[in-house]
């Protein structure tokens, strides 16, 4: 596969995987998988297959994210942002229900 940005925000892209080093930046368990055997990172890059330019934390609406400068952008394999997206919702929902079972101050 060659490296090819896509049409919109080309030069965010670029600048996003030449700070990657054309390689996703999935590390240390954010997608669940601890990628030991890679020294704790994706080995998935550009040359393989396609990454995608998205925030650390994939529960930002898409206004939020359209926000987030280019240096806090990350590049991601679709494998560890699918992966990553979920573990960030439910940890999102386990948060939201924790708040609503504590019970509420008498005074």
């Amino acid at each position: 596969m060659t490296r090819r940005p896509p049409l919109g925000a080309a030069a965010v892209w670029e600048a996003v995987m030449a700070t990657a080093d054309d390689r996703c930046q999935c590390s240390d368990g954010l997608c669940g998988s601890e990628h030991a055997k890679t020294g704790s990172r994706c080995i998935e890059t550009t040359a393989r297959g396609r990454l995608i330019v998205a925030p650390l934390d994939l529960t930002l609406s898409d206004v939020a994210a359209a926000a987030v400068p280019a240096e806090d952008l990350r590049a991601w394999c679709l494998s560890c942002h699918a992966k990553a997206h979920k573990r960030q919702l439910a940890a999102q929902r386990e948060l939201k229900q924790q708040a609503a079972d504590e019970p509420l101050a008498l005074f």
